[in-house]
């Protein structure tokens, strides 16, 4: 089970690192790896495991974020309408995104991050992602709102990207006019 000690944080060369591609199919230890990724976030929202395990609660993980650089994700998150989005995939891509803009009004947080960043990050309102789950299977997935911005956020991190590298540096409240607000 990943508990913090196991999350490297902010400053660790492997978070700015183009994680690999994971071969597919993708090995045991790999499928074992994104599964705890997985339980990670799922364990950090349930209170009473929280405390337990002294898990930060996080809603998305990255493999970089465990010194793993490899292109996979975990994401446990629920929407404005309360629908779960719970994912693991290798490999994702964002294959196609709108112009327009959202941002969160109270900025973004990252496990690998132990201290607030104020600024709003802008991301796309619209995405969707390709990838491959644990089953081995390809597919694609339709995001908007809170889930789009995690995705966006975990994404980032295979690519060598924290959120506070997206955040204006001159003004980081400043935001596109058209940006849709979104309030978590």
């Amino acid at each position: 089970m990943l508990i913090m000690k196991d999350i490297i944080r902010e400053g660790h060369p492997t978070l700015r690192k183009k994680a690999a591609e994971v071969s597919l199919p993708a090995s045991e230890e790999e499928q074992e790896i994104l599964s705890s990724m997985l339980d990670y976030v799922i364990n950090s929202q349930d209170p009473d495991k929280a405390k337990e395990f002294g898990l930060r609660p996080g809603v998305g993980l990255a493999a970089p974020q465990i010194n793993v650089s490899k292109r996979m994700i975990a994401v446990h998150v629920k929407d404005s309408e309360g629908k779960q989005y719970s994912y693991a995939l290798f490999n994702p891509k964002i294959i196609r995104h709108t112009k327009a803009q959202t941002y969160l009004t109270n900025g973004e947080g990252c496990l690998s991050v132990d201290r607030p960043f104020p600024g709003f990050v802008p991301r796309y309102a619209k995405i969707t992602v390709k990838g491959v789950n644990l089953n081995g299977e390809e597919i694609s997935v339709k995001l908007t709102g809170l889930p789009a911005i995690v995705f966006q956020h975990e994404i980032d991190h295979l690519n060598g990207i924290m959120f506070f590298d997206r955040i204006n540096e001159i003004d980081p409240f400043d935001i596109s006019d058209d940006a849709t607000p979104l309030e978590r």
